[in-house]
């Protein structure tokens, strides 16, 4: 059975569904959430914030607010929330009232709701002060595939605002509204992107014998990656490689000159990772040879590293997470997950906890027919509230 939430926070719903469906009308993709970054900079403002920076990692925000006692003397008292504010370039189809409104983009992951569970937090923390020293709450952009954990990193964000840890959350469609749950370790995977482009003679399909095929060329090294992750890995140690797009030719009857292959590689051990993209080269130069193409591999572009929840802050976390949805409620063993996420990059830096918070039957993250779940806010803000009060204990 769920426990109550404090009158405090769930009376916080209706005017925190009024943010979150008022942002999923507005969404702004990569380093584009420029109204976004000015909506939540407003609210601290507003909200008597000790002091709010806008315009870190190009279009990062940042608000300070320092508990009953004041600043914090170092960063031993001092703990960093976290949550995204980017869209995706989908065309959403959820057909609600509150729909983007503009085609192509929109809040396919939850990042809506994430800024509003946070800024629920961050009102209700504005107004109790209960708990001693400084709170960092980061607000980021371009988390799907733009890095903009690690801009705000080398933007000077913890190097301004030294923290003793970090904490972030993600909704999780499929898992019942009033759950949670994390894992300790390798939470979420290395999330890379490569492509592929290989280039040959074309020719009349009539006469294979006078081209260079770089669509066969491509196909073996579909089937080769596959190879490598079912031939060349330890099958206990989760690993994917998958092409997304192979793209060639524009007649019947021609063999094309060029041939492009996009795609990804998903591991939970960062080592692994080198060993597979080391493997998928040798392959390219291979059937490069082999066929006659000329390959160009651009392997291990823009890589998130794993998640890794650092334990002893994971088990704090997963207190903290039966404190607010009772035990019963929470799994704090939960299956590691192959997507990718660039909270990771604070965890390269500080100890961090990464932990999931149940969505309900909604349609899957990245489908033009999720929708963030209003209901699960004020839960949301409870554990973000509890996080901050009992990281930093009012002494």
């Amino acid at each position: 059975m769920n426990k109550p939430i404090p009158n405090s926070i769930a009376s916080m719903q209706a005017e925190m569904t009024e943010w979150r469906r008022d942002l999923h009308e507005h969404p702004e993709l990569n380093y584009e959430e420029v109204r976004t970054a000015g909506v939540v900079a407003a609210k601290l403002r507003s909200w008597s914030f000790d002091e709010v920076v806008e315009g870190l990692g190009k279009t990062g925000v940042v608000g300070i607010l320092h508990g009953h006692d004041g600043p914090a003397a170092g960063p031993e008292k001092r703990v960093l929330l976290r949550a995204d504010m980017d869209a995706l370039p989908i065309l959403e189809a959820t057909g609600a009232p509150h729909a983007s409104k503009t085609p192509g983009k929109m809040h396919a992951c939850g990042h809506d709701g994430h800024t509003t569970m946070l800024l629920g937090a961050a009102k209700h923390l504005a107004e109790t002060r209960n708990f001693s020293g400084t709170l960092v709450f980061v607000f980021q952009p371009a988390e799907e595939g733009g890095g903009g954990a690690k801009a705000m990193i080398d933007d000077g964000l913890l190097a301004r605002w030294p923290v003793r840890a970090a904490f972030g959350m993600h909704n999780h469609p499929g898992s019942p509204v009033g759950t949670m749950g994390t894992t300790p370790g390798a939470a979420l995977a290395y999330a890379d992107r490569f492509k592929i482009v290989i280039r040959g003679k074309g020719g009349h399909a009539a006469m294979p014998h006078l081209a260079d095929d770089v669509i066969v060329a491509g196909a073996q090294l579909v089937t080769a990656f596959q190879s490598i992750i079912s031939r060349r890995r330890d099958p206990m140690n989760p690993a994917v490689i998958s092409i997304t797009k192979f793209s060639a030719g524009s007649a019947y009857n021609v063999l094309p000159p060029e041939a492009e292959l996009w795609g990804t590689v998903r591991v939970l051990d960062q080592a692994l990772a080198g060993q597979l993209i080391e493997e998928m080269r040798r392959q390219c130069e291979m059937i490069s040879a082999a066929m006659g193409c000329t390959v160009e591999a651009e392997l291990g572009l823009d890589a998130y590293p794993v998640t890794w929840n650092d334990p002893e802050l994971t088990k704090f976390s997963v207190e903290v997470m039966q404190e607010v949805c009772g035990e019963a409620n929470v799994d704090p063993d939960a299956t590691a997950v192959l997507g990718g996420e660039d909270f990771a990059f604070f965890g390269q830096v500080v100890p961090a906890s990464f932990i999931f918070i149940g969505n309900g039957d909604t349609a899957p993250l990245h489908h033009p027919q999720y929708d963030f779940n209003d209901e699960i806010s004020p839960l949301g803000v409870h554990y973000w509230t509890r996080i901050a009060e009992r990281a930093l204990p009012r002494g």
